[in-house]
């Protein structure tokens, strides 16, 4: 009897064993879950200042990782003001001016609209499977939620953020907090999401929260998706300069 006992723990053992998610599991299907062949979607972004804040809504059009095309809807100062993400290279129109100009260099780590994100921030969108080495450091309940801690470590030169550490749910497989960090090991930003939805047979966040450690004023900004729609067909006439003017 007690041999039956103890065969059905151990096997018992073995069938949790087989279920548990590899660290590599768990970081492409959490890279899944955030991408997608394309994305239509809506969004507004609140900037919250130190006195006052402001919204900023846009369209994007993204395909991939290395196609996505953005124009900024209101408010009328911003209006029509459009940005263009191909591969590597990132152009922005500027309705004011009529000037397309290339965003390259030192300017990609300049605010995007005063936002508590850069430009960079915007380029690094490719998988995290791709860019990091990810150690599991344990597992933590977060408002009666279990999460898995990651440590992401950079594998690829010249990454904005060399460290990440994310609390990544176990259901929605997604980064809920993530702590970004320079190679010095100084802690530059802080991300959340929150608002989780099934879309299309995925978990997605309708919210995410940005903050820039390094500032002292403003209380971070907000980027709410009001709506999104995955896999749709995007022509490729979309993701042209002489779009941008358009």
């Amino acid at each position: 009897m007690i041999k039956l006992i103890i065969f059905i723990y151990f096997f018992a053992f073995l069938v949790g064993q087989s279920k548990e998610m590899s660290v590599g599991d768990i970081i492409k299907t959490m890279d899944d879950n955030l991408n997608a062949k394309s994305r239509i979607l809506t969004s507004k972004m609140i900037i919250h200042g130190r006195r006052a804040s402001r919204t900023i809504e846009s369209k994007n059009w993204v395909i991939g990782t290395d196609k996505a095309f953005t124009e900024y809807l209101s408010p009328p100062r911003e209006a029509g003001t459009k940005m263009l993400k191909l591969d590597d290279k990132l152009w922005i129109y500027s309705p004011q001016t009529d000037r397309v100009i290339q965003i390259s260099g030192h300017m990609l780590r300049q605010s995007v609209m005063g936002s508590d994100m850069s430009y960079n921030d915007i380029m690094e969108d490719r998988p995290m499977i791709e860019l990091y080495e990810a150690t599991l450091e344990g597992s933590i309940q977060i408002e009666g939620r279990d999460h898995w801690i990651m440590l992401l470590t950079a594998k690829v030169k010249g990454l904005s953020y060399h460290m990440r550490r994310a609390w990544i749910d176990k259901e929605y497989l997604l980064p809920m907090k993530e702590e970004l960090y320079a190679k010095s090991g100084k802690l530059l930003k802080t991300s959340t999401m929150d608002g989780i939805k099934k879309i299309q047979n995925r978990w997605f966040p309708s919210r995410f929260v940005f903050k820039d450690e390094l500032k002292r004023n403003g209380k971070g900004t907000e980027w709410v998706i009001d709506g999104i729609e995955f896999d749709s067909d995007i022509p490729e006439s979309r993701f042209s300069k002489a779009r941008l003017r358009k």
